[in-house]
């Protein structure tokens, strides 16, 4: 028998994400402060690496014996790591930034076996170009989609596409903030073979 499955989040589209493996799975609130990792001034790729190890390590002991899936994101233009602008003003800010231009969102992802204490990663990176927009798109959107707690300010699984031309990567889920493909590889290496397993309950 699969061990249980926690993701370390409560975000709405991570947990839909999740449900099209059709695991049983709990989702708990990692609360981790992110803000001390950030002051690191890590590379975009360590930084999300190292959030995504310590959300799961955050939930590990309420459940020692399940799989832990935690995961972060940041999008990055220019040197600057564009994470959740926590307000309308800084979320138009960062669009003006990006709009028109390519940044790079990054996603990294890890999977902690509770039993065992081993820790397996993925990485993403899409590069994203968004259209060229005006003060008053801008304005609209965030007033529409409200995307203060998302990663560069946007919503791609609901009208931010609007915002796009162009988006290249290997697994359009991760954009969302959980790559599926990469989930279903770190099961694997934990030993759940996703199309074998028994499914979730309707």
């Amino acid at each position: 028998m699969a061990p249980p499955l926690v993701l370390a989040s409560t975000s709405r589209w991570r947990g839909e994400l999740l449900q099209r493996l059709q695991l049983p799975f709990t989702q708990v609130d990692p609360g981790v402060d992110e803000d001390p990792f950030k002051a690191k001034g890590l590379p975009p790729r360590e930084l999300v690496t190292e959030l995504a190890i310590a959300k799961a390590r955050a939930v590990a002991s309420a459940a020692p014996d399940a799989l832990i899936i935690g995961g972060d994101q940041v999008a990055f233009l220019d040197g600057e790591v564009l994470g959740k602008p926590g307000t309308p003003e800084r979320a138009r800010a960062q669009l003006a930034k990006m709009a028109g231009r390519t940044h790079e969102l990054i996603t990294g992802t890890a999977l902690l076996d509770g039993r065992t204490g081993a820790v397996h990663t993925a990485l993403e990176v899409h590069r994203m170009t968004m259209r060229p927009l005006t003060a008053a798109q801008i304005a609209a959107y965030v007033a529409r989609e409200s995307p203060l707690d998302a990663a560069g300010s946007y919503y791609i699984e609901s009208l931010g596409i609007a915002l796009f031309e162009r988006v290249q990567g290997e697994d359009f889920t991760a954009i969302v903030g959980l790559p599926l493909s990469q989930v279903v590889g770190l099961l694997a290496a934990a030993g759940v073979d996703v199309l074998a397993a028994a499914p979730r309950e309707p």
